[in-house]
């Protein structure tokens, strides 16, 4: 390798380690991630459109050969995230190991909010919570349906009417929501944008779709069961 390639890696590599980098990575990952959270959402909104609708999205899904590439893909930005948020915390941390004797805010002018004051912890239940809820449906009981397609519409019904899989979504949507609800803005303003009321309020406005949306399907079919 050329003397000003290795150059190049390496002042790429310093940059990535450096503070500014991994919080630079933890917001494009978490962007990129709330842009699939969109898409996921969109395609599980077609419950409500029956059977057929929802289970051809699946099968749709799951037949194309990029499906694996798309995997692979989400499992690096999701391992990414979570290695640039530790990384973060951690080095937070470091930076004032004795901790704050009482948190404060600065008023209207501050950023601080309980929100973010806990975004490590609600980013260590999303990190369990989503491997085991796309367990659940990717490898849940195969139920067939027509034209050799899985009836993945009958899984999710029969799921959303345990009261306990409902409460236990209920809850990890919560915490997603109010995940997001800093995640948003802040990372915007790690890419170099100011942290405007208008763009908090946006990133408010995303995260309080996103969960509802997600909130809206265990919940509906909970209450109305094989209505839907």
């Amino acid at each position: 390798m050329p003397v000003w390639e290795e150059a190049d890696m390496s002042a790429l590599m310093k940059f990535l380690t450096s503070s500014i980098g991994r919080k630079m990575s933890m917001a494009l990952t978490g962007l990129l991630m709330i842009l699939f959270l969109v898409a996921h959402l969109l395609g599980n909104l077609l419950v409500f459109a029956g059977a057929e609708q929802f289970n051809h999205y699946s099968h749709a899904l799951v037949s194309n050969p990029l499906i694996y590439l798309a995997e692979l893909g989400l499992v690096v930005l999701f391992v990414a995230h979570i290695a640039s948020g530790i990384s973060v915390f951690l080095r937070g941390r470091a930076a004032r190991p004795e901790g704050y004797k009482q948190a404060q805010w600065a008023g209207a002018t501050s950023h601080k909010s309980l929100s973010s004051a806990t975004m490590i912890f609600s980013g260590a239940f999303i990190a369990v919570f989503v491997p085991l809820h796309l367990w659940k449906f990717k490898f849940g009981a195969f139920y067939p349906g027509p034209e050799g397609m899985r009836d993945i519409y009958r899984l999710v019904i029969e799921e959303f009417q345990n009261p306990f899989i409902v409460v236990f979504y209920v809850i990890g949507m919560v915490i997603i929501g109010f995940h997001l609800w800093h995640a948003f803005g802040s990372a915007f303003e790690s890419l170099g944008m100011s942290y405007r009321r208008a763009l908090r309020r946006f990133g408010h406005a995303v995260a309080l779709v996103i969960a509802g949306g997600f909130l809206l399907i265990p919940i509906a079919i909970f209450m109305m069961g094989d209505k839907l």
